[in-house]
């Protein structure tokens, strides 16, 4: 990206981070000012449909999933695209398997089901592995938009990082779920606004539909439909439409952030509602990510960047063709900025508000004799979300350290995430099953996932394990003015 942005870019930027402040601050200070619990967790059980869908969705959409869908398919091709099949059925399975069971026991906290499903034990453990795995997943959310402003402007990325988890720290504490909700629903519509422009100019700047389409098909990139069943695969229809879908439940359903926002609508039908919502939502930005992986890939087809020297890592493709084709509109650079900080913030600040609900109920009251009152109990979560706002912006300063500390994160992340999937389902489908299955089969779970994905994320470190790529060609590079001096970009991992 060009090092010099523009005042249009910084004010697109900041305007971002001051509306969302500004929510926090209205719903903190104003009116009923979060003084309970139920209002500070719950929204007192009367939000909308449609910006609770809204705000499922974006929670789930960070920086690096925007980032990495672009670079998947100009790589590896529209595989990707199948997560619209696991979203599709990731639905069905909430309407008709999971959230009847949360809907009817109302609860805040959806590992209280654990505890009354099996036992005490079964519960905290856990409790253990959705911490740790929030705790780790933060600040690898607040890294991705902090090194894109800092290439972008030359501004330390620890400052841009700091800057951001404070802002994001300060209107969650203070404003709860109701802030949550509405600044998701502003930072959705500034994906969308961003993604539509992109998709609208990449397809200006190209020959028109069937030409991306035709260069596509002739590039291996529309080879959608693997139906192997070869589980060494890179992409398949099974893996997406089992993996992919069982991924999907663990971080929207099973999930605080998820289960917690879907439980403050008053009835069961606006649940079902917000549930379809939200799957379109989530395939909406999917499909536009992947179109504008397939309109990169028309633009580089003959003269990939990274072969050519132009930027160090696919990673970066987006940011580069964002500022190719939009290098005449002014503003679009600031308005790329503001979306990945906005997918990124979403995901941060629902984390947050549901990190300190569980924190709050499964630890804190623990040092109580007493239930706390509800208005000391809202002061009590507000702390809460300062404390581990804090924590976890000094976190972003390893990550900065660790560049591969991202990908190993989220591997840890899916070892936590995958035996409470397998838990909550086990309490759901199976009446038969009882505590001692449930807590060994955690443990058990947790073993041999960790022994599987731990030493294969090594090999690919170390570069043993390599899937190979679509053709990628500089062919055409020897005909083109590459004049790079406009461009600068870190080789630090997105």
């Amino acid at each position: 990206m060009s090092p010099t942005l523009t005042w249009y870019d910084y004010i697109i930027f900041a305007g971002m981070l001051v509306l969302s402040t500004t929510i926090g601050i209205y719903f903190g200070c104003f009116g009923t000012k979060q003084s309970t619990i139920r209002e500070y967790l719950m929204g007192s059980k009367n939000m909308k449909v449609v910006p609770i869908a809204v705000s499922v969705a974006v929670s789930h959409i960070s920086g690096t999933l925007l980032l990495g869908t672009v670079a998947d398919v100009y790589r590896y091709g529209a595989s990707i695209w199948l997560y619209v099949v696991s979203y599709t059925i990731m639905g069905f399975l909430a309407v008709y398997v999971y959230l009847p069971v949360f809907f009817n026991i109302q609860v805040s906290n959806i590992y209280e089901y654990l505890e009354k499903r099996f036992d005490k034990k079964t519960r905290k453990l856990g409790f253990v592995f959705y911490v740790l795995s929030e705790i780790f997943t933060f600040p690898v959310h607040a890294y991705t938009p902090s090194l894109t402003f800092a290439t972008a402007t030359g501004i330390d990325v620890n400052v841009v990082a700091t800057v951001l988890c404070l802002v994001c720290v300060f209107y969650t504490s203070i404003g709860g779920l109701k802030t949550v909700v509405w600044t998701d629903f502003l930072q959705f519509g500034v994906i969308i606004a961003c993604l539509l422009t992109v998709f609208v100019t990449g397809l200006d700047a190209s020959a028109g539909i069937s030409s991306v389409w035709n260069t596509a098909v002739d590039g291996q990139r529309l080879h959608v439909f693997n139906f192997t069943v070869d589980p060494t695969a890179r992409d398949s229809f099974w893996g997406y439409a089992i993996g992919s879908t069982a991924t999907a439940i663990t971080l929207t359903i099973v999930h605080q952030t998820g289960a917690q926002k879907f439980l403050t609508l008053p009835t069961y039908k606006d649940c079902k509602q917000s549930v379809i919502y939200t799957a379109f939502s989530m395939c909406l930005v999917h499909t536009f990510s992947v179109s504008i992986g397939l309109l990169t890939y028309s633009k580089y087809k003959d003269c990939d960047p990274v072969t050519s020297k132009i930027i160090s890592k696919h990673d970066q493709l987006f940011p580069y063709f964002v500022t190719d084709i939009g290098s005449s509109i002014p503003g679009i650079s600031g308005l790329f900025i503001a979306t990945i900080a906005s997918a990124s913030l979403s995901s941060m600040s629902s984390n947050l508000n549901a990190l300190s609900g569980v924190l709050y109920k499964d630890l804190v009251c623990l040092f109580y004799k007493e239930k706390p009152s509800e208005k000391r109990g809202s002061n009590i979560l507000k702390m809460i979300v300062l404390v581990v706002g804090v924590l976890c912006t000094c976190l972003v300063f390893a990550v900065d350290k660790l560049g591969e500390i991202i990908s190993v994160t989220l591997t840890v992340c899916g070892i936590t995430q995958g035996p409470l999937l397998g838990v909550f389902t086990l309490g759901v489908l199976f009446p038969i099953a009882n505590h001692y299955g449930a807590f060994y089969g955690m443990v058990g779970g947790f073993t041999a996932v960790a022994s599987v994905a731990l030493p294969a994320k090594y090999y690919q470190l170390k570069g043993s394990i390599k899937y190979p790529t679509k053709p990628l060609s500089i062919n055409g590079c020897a005909h083109q003015n590459l004049d790079t001096s406009n461009y600068t970009f870190s080789n630090t991992t997105l």
